[in-house]
């Protein structure tokens, strides 16, 4: 058998990221491991420690519940490996109605590396033009480098650094905070604050 022969190609995970409203038990499952892997690399997903899977199967349960928030799962070969959320401002904040916020993203350690975060945050942004949001908002940990890697080569501009921003393994971490303007002149836009709000 030659050389060529005995190679297997490697084919790439086919991917694909969705906004869901309800998730059946195999989706959410799957979520929560990645969840749960996400948690024990420190990927900054609010928990230290993993609370246990109950635990998580009502956090996203009621996550899409909140009508402020939608929830995007990102799938390699069907399977659920990351997520995010895009959070809109409560209606009593008219001040800040035109801005929308990123949460939570993450994309399991096991199935880093090829491109599904990059395609939830741009599919995220997709959404958020699509509600008429002008700016959108995020905050990460310091030690989160491939994040803010993403980010910033998304466009995405730090304008603040919070010196006591979280408490892992008890040491302190900076958190890093970051806009983008969806639109150019988002601030001075006839309409500006007006969006759609969700169907």
């Amino acid at each position: 058998m030659s050389g060529a022969a005995a190679r297997t190609e490697i084919q790439a995970p086919r991917l694909q990221v969705e906004r869901v409203t309800e998730l059946h038990e195999d989706d959410l499952s799957a979520l929560c491991e990645a969840t749960n892997a996400a948690i024990l690399d420190g990927g900054g997903f609010g928990w230290v420690n993993p609370p246990g899977q109950q635990a998580l199967e009502r956090y996203f349960r009621g996550v899409m519940l909140v009508p402020e928030r939608e929830l995007f799962v990102g799938r390699a070969d069907g399977v659920i490996t990351g997520c995010a959320q895009l959070v809109r401002q409560p209606r009593n904040n008219e001040a800040q109605s035109f801005a929308a916020s990123i949460m939570h993203a993450f994309v399991a350690p096991f199935a880093r590396g090829n491109g599904l975060a990059r395609l939830m945050m741009l599919r995220m942004e997709d959404r958020a033009r699509a509600l008429n949001y002008r700016v959108l908002n995020l905050d990460v940990r310091e030690t989160q480098e491939a994040a803010i890697t993403l980010y910033e080569s998304l466009g995405y501009e730090r304008w603040g650094v919070h010196p006591h921003y979280a408490r892992v393994r008890g040491q302190t971490v900076r958190g890093f905070f970051y806009m983008k303007t969806l639109r150019k002149g988002a601030a001075e836009a006839p309409g500006f604050g007006d969006h759609t709000l969700p169907s």
